[in-house]
């Protein structure tokens, strides 16, 4: 009886792989495209190790505008045809590779794989992803070197590689591309901010929890007519803030925590105005906050605590939220660092060069 259930079972298996592997001619295609389309895609399922969703069960045939997660629309070359514009497989916790047919989605504009387990990296192929717009593969498990094939992609807009395990350089070409936002935090770069990074008209720069070294680049301040977001937390970040970064009028969020940055916060933050959350807890600065930050109009957040500051503005206190915990201010803040301890930094306190 074991044996016929198991013979019914082997059948089973054998009909339903039949059914997937059946292939289709160009000819069952409204368009060319969609039959490469097609091709890419089942190329893609059969990379795919675990699909505990079963979410790319319906990958098969030739009506890939029906497949899960893909999304159809007119050619912007020819509003006539039909071709696949975009790949949403965000939080399916699908596991696999990425084959270099899907190379073949040459009309893609967005590609969408938050949260899955796909491992490897990016395949050659996306170099001819001419339309890329929105490029997301954060919080799987890609490794390797920064892909550096997104280089070559000139529509992409948006670049999202964060919380994988990436390593190594993030080439400087990167903050030449004219994207409006770019995360590669939680990965394991090793790299410095290079002084082209003025060239970048990103919005938006995440790049926290790596292990990012050196200075950050006076030519920030070039940046000030887009950059509304700096994330720079959790790196081996040193030397002084440059007095440029007070250019950043428009910049909402600045958070350097957790670095080795020392001396003295530079007055010219005052001129942040747009300024709503400041964080520099966690690091070598030291001397007195200039009042000018907290009489920022509209500064809601500012952590500094962890630090060695020995003065801060009474408006300071007033803040909606405020941390000054261990730093050496004698009069009008609690949970100080010990005399002895403050005493012993000053006698060789950190400087823009030593704090490295």
């Amino acid at each position: 009886m074991l044996g016929f259930f198991a013979l019914v079972q082997f059948l089973l298996f054998f009909i339903n792989h039949s059914l997937q592997q059946e292939t289709y001619s160009p000819d069952s295609f409204p368009n060319p495209r969609l039959y490469d389309a097609y091709v890419a895609l089942e190329a893609w399922k059969q990379s795919i190790t675990d699909d505990p969703k079963d979410f790319t069960a319906n990958w098969c045939g030739p009506d890939v505008c029906n497949y899960n997660g893909v999304f159809c629309a007119p050619a912007q070359d020819d509003s006539t045809v039909i071709t696949v514009a975009g790949v949403d497989l965000n939080h399916v916790n699908i596991a696999g590779t990425l084959p270099e047919e899907l190379g073949k989605l040459t009309d893609l504009a967005l590609f969408h794989l938050n949260s899955n387990r796909f491992q490897g990296s990016l395949p050659d192929s996306f170099c001819g992803l001419n339309l890329l717009f929105e490029l997301d593969i954060s919080n799987n498990l890609f490794s390797g070197e920064f892909p550096s094939v997104v280089l070559q992609l000139p529509s992409l807009k948006y670049l999202d590689i964060r919380f994988n395990q990436f390593t190594g350089n993030v080439p400087c070409e990167v903050f030449d591309l004219q994207l409006d936002a770019l995360f590669i935090n939680n990965n394991d770069f090793c790299f410095s901010l290079p002084s082209n990074i003025g060239n970048s008209p990103v919005s938006v720069l995440v790049a926290a929890n790596n292990n990012l070294q050196g200075c950050l680049p006076p030519e920030i301040g070039l940046m000030a007519d887009t950059l509304n977001q700096l994330v720079l937390l959790n790196n081996e970040l040193s030397g002084c803030l440059p007095y440029e970064i007070g250019y950043l009028k428009n910049l909402t969020v600045f958070d350097v925590g957790f670095n080795k940055f020392a001396g003295c916060l530079p007055e010219s933050i005052g001129h942040m105005v747009a300024l709503e959350q400041l964080n520099v807890t966690h690091n070598l600065f030291s001397g007195k906050i200039p009042p000018e930050i907290c009489s920022l109009p509209r500064l809601e957040n500012f952590i500094y605590s962890y630090n060695y500051f020995t003065s801060v503005p009474y408006s300071c206190t007033k803040l909606k939220n405020s941390n000054g915990d261990q730093n050496c201010i004698p009069f009008g803040q609690k949970n100080q660092r010990s005399l002895e301890e403050c005493a012993h930094f000053y006698l060789h306190p950190a400087t823009c060069l030593s704090s490295g």
